[in-house]
C-alpha cells in the first residue's frame, strides 16, 4: 500500500442524501450539490492527514460540477458499481467508502476498503 497517497474518501452520494428525511426526493441535484459543498468545507471530520475526496452520483444527481476539493463521479449505472469499481482500480492505497448500504459494505470490504457511516460525514 501506499502510504504516501492522500486517504480516498469515497461518498455513496445516494445513501448518504438518503440518510435524512429532509426533503431530498424534491431536488436530489440540490441534495448532492449540498452534500458536495460539505464535504469541500469540512472534509472528514477527525481525520487530520491529507484526504482525497470523490463523490460519486447517479440518477437525477449525475451531472453535479465538482468544486476544489471534491471529485464528483456520475456513474454511468449503478452507483454501487461504479463505487466498487473505484475501489478495486485504487487498491495500492488506504480507501475509506462512507455508505450504509449492507452490500455495498461487503463488496468493497472484500477488496480491502474501510467503511463508515453517513453520520460520520453529516455530523
Amino acid at each position: 500500500m501506499d502510504d504516501d497517497s492522500p486517504l480516498l474518501l469515497i461518498v455513496d452520494a445516494a445513501n448518504v442524501v438518503g440518510s435524512v428525511p429532509d426533503g431530498w426526493w424534491r431536488d436530489r441535484r440540490g441534495a448532492a450539490e449540498r452534500l458536495r459543498d460539505r464535504l469541500a468545507a469540512d472534509g472528514l471530520p477527525g481525520h487530520s492527514g491529507p484526504v482525497e475526496v470523490v463523490l460519486v452520483v447517479e440518477g437525477a444527481a449525475r451531472g453535479v460540477e465538482p468544486v476544489v476539493g471534491v471529485r464528483v463521479e456520475s456513474a454511468p449505472g449503478s452507483g454501487d458499481d461504479h463505487i466498487v469499481d473505484l475501489v478495486a482500480r485504487s487498491a495500492d492505497r488506504a480507501r475509506l467508502v462512507v455508505t450504509a448500504d449492507r452490500e455495498l459494505r461487503r463488496r468493497v470490504t472484500a477488496l480491502g476498503a474501510e467503511v463508515t457511516g453517513p453520520r460520520t460525514i453529516r455530523s
